[in-house]
């Protein structure tokens, strides 16, 4: 069986892609065939390779999102890059395109249903992240055999809820049992309520300043911290806190974000797809902060798990020093109340998205 995956661009679309791929692998044998596609400026480059899997580079086509003078362009970029996508399909004889959106699913849809290989060309899963889908995966689910949604809802033709398919190292986490060993290795006390701040790859600004206003106040209670501010901002720090009381650490960046899952009893962080996905399935309740820009996908995201009881919900301009405070020290300090979030979270989560996509694409591909 071969197998193409497109999903280039950003960790949303790579993340869930590689997992997929994993679980492919796991129950693959030596005649499976795993081809990713990219492009040359995206986060591929450098990931799909470095879990071991042959990644093809197609020219991007980025749809403007508003009326321009560039969107007389797009029908040539188009046409080249499915041009260069069905040469591909032919190469490695796909019997299944998988698209996560994002610039690359656009020319891959469209290749495999302009290839040659029966009336209907070659068939298509797809697999949309987001409470709202991009315009790839809108125009994919047209074309599509069959369409996977992580969020229940999302408005795609025929769409089915399956899940986020998350690395193995976050879907299969036992917080309990990893907690010591994590709260040891990012200096944290073993028995203290702990608080999770970060704020994607990058950090969030609104994030940074509300918690570390909230410092003092945190850690004179009892509640150590553990905060990601994002390789950029070094400007974020804490001064060390003195003896007897609580720990604020901060890093740059979590490269473990298992470790970081199970030191903690609740997060403050936006709420992206995978981040969403990732705590539901883990158990750990967060008060979710939607990234106040763009067509306000990130607070749809989360509201399954809010509706579920397991998590808070609190906008940008809303998240304070004195918000924290008010909101966060009280539910830090009940274990009980955190307990029946994180059993809430749980009950929304879907550990095991990556096998249920993977049963959905051997289907598609041996039917």
């Amino acid at each position: 069986m071969s197998v193409v995956l497109a999903g280039g661009g950003t960790a949303g679309h790579i993340e869930p892609m590689l997992s997929l791929a994993d679980a492919l692998r796991r129950r693959g044998g030596p005649d499976l065939r795993i081809t990713c596609l990219g492009t040359a400026r995206g986060l591929e480059t450098r990931l799909v390779p470095a879990r071991g899997y042959d990644l093809r580079l197609i020219p991007p086509v980025p749809l403007p999102r508003k009326p321009t003078l560039d969107l007389f362009r797009v029908p040539g970029r188009v046409r080249r890059s499915v041009a260069d996508t069905r040469a591909i399909l032919d190469e490695v004889g796909a019997d299944v395109v998988v698209g996560f959106g994002g610039y690359v699913a656009l020319p891959a849809y469209l290749a495999a249903r302009r290839a040659k290989r029966g009336r209907a060309g070659i068939p298509i899963v797809v697999h949309e992240q987001n409470a709202l889908p991009g315009l790839a995966n809108r125009i994919g689910a047209r074309l599509a055999a069959r369409v996977a949604l992580t969020v229940p809802g999302t408005p795609l033709h025929r769409g089915e809820h399956v899940g986020m398919p998350l690395r193995r190292s976050i879907s299969t986490l036992d917080r309990a049992a990893l907690r010591a060993e994590a709260r040891q290795t990012f200096g944290l006390d073993a028995d203290r309520p702990t608080l999770l701040v970060f704020g994607g790859s990058q950090g969030a600004r609104t994030l940074n300043l509300a918690a570390v206003a909230a410092a003092d106040a945190l850690t004179d209670a009892g509640v150590q911290v553990l905060h990601a501010r994002g390789p950029k901002n070094t400007g974020v720090q804490v001064p060390e806190r003195p003896s007897g009381r609580a720990p604020y650490v901060v890093v740059d960046y979590l490269e473990r974000m298992d470790l970081a899952y199970a030191a903690a009893d609740l997060a403050l962080c936006r709420s992206g797809a995978v981040t969403v996905a990732e705590l539901s399935a883990v158990g750990l309740p967060a008060a979710f902060v939607p990234l106040p820009i763009g067509n306000g996908e990130q607070r749809r995201n989360a509201l399954p798990v809010i509706e579920a009881g397991g998590g808070l919900l609190v906008e940008d301009a809303d998240l304070t020093p004195e918000w924290i405070t008010g909101t966060l020290l009280p539910l830090l300090s009940d274990p009980e109340a955190l307990a029946g979030l994180a059993r809430h979270a749980a009950a929304a989560g879907v550990p095991d998205a990556d096998d249920r996509l993977a049963d959905i694409v051997c289907e598609v591909a041996t039917r």
